[in-house]
């Protein structure tokens, strides 16, 4: 992945270890246990602390209530899309080095184009999935909006949801952006920024320096119960136990951390993978996609909202994951939806007298 970061250019450290290939269990189409979580203070105002100097953006300003997903998207819930639309894999949703990298999710494809099946180590299934590129995480969430579906990968699957892809792979995908009727996403930047750092209670509540409603460096222990912890690489600690810090995995479990969760109660917005969003990093210029967050390889300083980082939407590799967003209706289609029902409701009464 090309990345283009806000402070100097970060070290990428190889620490090679054995993995102890464990059980693997298949995961059919569909999935339920996606977890989203509510983010209000809707018109909250914006970060004013730092600003991304790519076009003199200021972050985390919503106008409107979402969900969002409580974890990054896990390996087991990637498995199970994959199985759903990728029998064929026309659009690269699977990347061997899933399997074969060791730092992969363990997700295993098996058989030939056109009958491909997938599995997942279990003790990895509710880890990260990683090696996913931008468009597979905007696939994942057309999937999402087109409910799940089993099939190929076509506009009632993949193609064609907050996204309107139609088989688009390339680097300069500026001009496809999110559709007005959108109802799961790839989070923006400012979504996934405010669900992060803002302190909730209000419009003016302000914002914490870490995804962990702290403002002090958070640590690294995965025994810790009071919480503020974080999944990152720290060059302080002794070099043979600098990561992985559950060796041997390198990221951790979703929602590992106990208590470190944000104000609206997200989990690993800090740390474990860097997170795609569909923020471009500078639309003018640039062609990367912003990526928010850090991650397991990655110094404490990527968990706070003045850094970040920039990859091309085709990339994928060890250290991005994403998370996704769904739409919540505004409350006057409720009420424009009860307006339409109640002429029907009345029609019933009276064909009950």
């Amino acid at each position: 992945m090309k990345r283009v970061f806000a402070v100097t250019a970060v070290l990428a450290l190889l620490c090679l270890g054995s993995l102890a290939r464990a059980d693997v269990f298949n995961l059919g189409p569909g999935l339920t246990n996606l977890e989203t979580v509510s983010v209000g203070d809707a018109g909250n105002a914006v970060d004013y602390r730092y600003c991304r100097v790519e076009g003199n953006i200021y972050c985390g300003s919503v106008p409107y209530t979402y969900n969002i997903g409580k974890y990054e998207v896990t390996a087991g819930q990637y498995t199970a899309f994959l199985n759903a639309v990728a029998k064929t894999d026309s659009y690269g949703l699977y990347n061997a080095s899933m399997l074969s990298s060791v730092y992969g999710c363990k997700i295993q494809q098996t058989g030939i184009s056109g009958d491909y099946s997938y599995s997942v180590a279990s003790d990895y299934a509710n880890r990260p999935v990683n090696y996913v590129s931008f468009w597979d995480s905007c696939r994942f969430a057309n999937w999402l909006s087109n409910g799940q579906k089993s099939g190929a990968s076509d506009a009632t699957t993949t193609e064609d949801g907050a996204y309107s892809l139609y088989g688009y792979t390339g680097l300069d995908g500026r001009s496809i952006q999110r559709n007005v009727n959108w109802n799961w996403a790839v989070t923006n930047e400012d979504e996934w920024y405010k669900a992060a750092y803002y302190k909730g209670g209000g419009t003016n509540a302000g914002y914490w320096q870490f995804p962990t409603q702290s403002d002090a460096t958070p640590g690294r222990d995965l025994d810790d119960v009071s919480g503020n912890n974080a999944n990152y690489y720290d060059r302080n600690i002794d070099p043979y136990v600098e990561y992985p810090i559950q060796s041997p995995y390198y990221t951790t479990v979703a929602g590992e951390f106990q208590n470190s969760d944000s104000a609206y109660g997200t989990f690993d917005q800090g740390g474990n993978v860097w997170e795609w969003s569909e923020t471009f990093f500078d639309p003018i210029n640039s062609a990367d996609c912003v990526i928010r967050g850090g991650g397991f390889e990655f110094y404490i300083m990527f968990l706070s909202p003045g850094d970040y980082g920039g990859g091309t939407a085709y990339s994928e590799d060890e250290t991005t994951g994403f998370r996704v967003v769904q739409a919540v209706p505004e409350p006057s289609s409720f009420i424009a939806g009860a307006a339409l029902m109640m002429p029907l409701l009345a029609r019933r009464r009276r064909r009950g007298k």
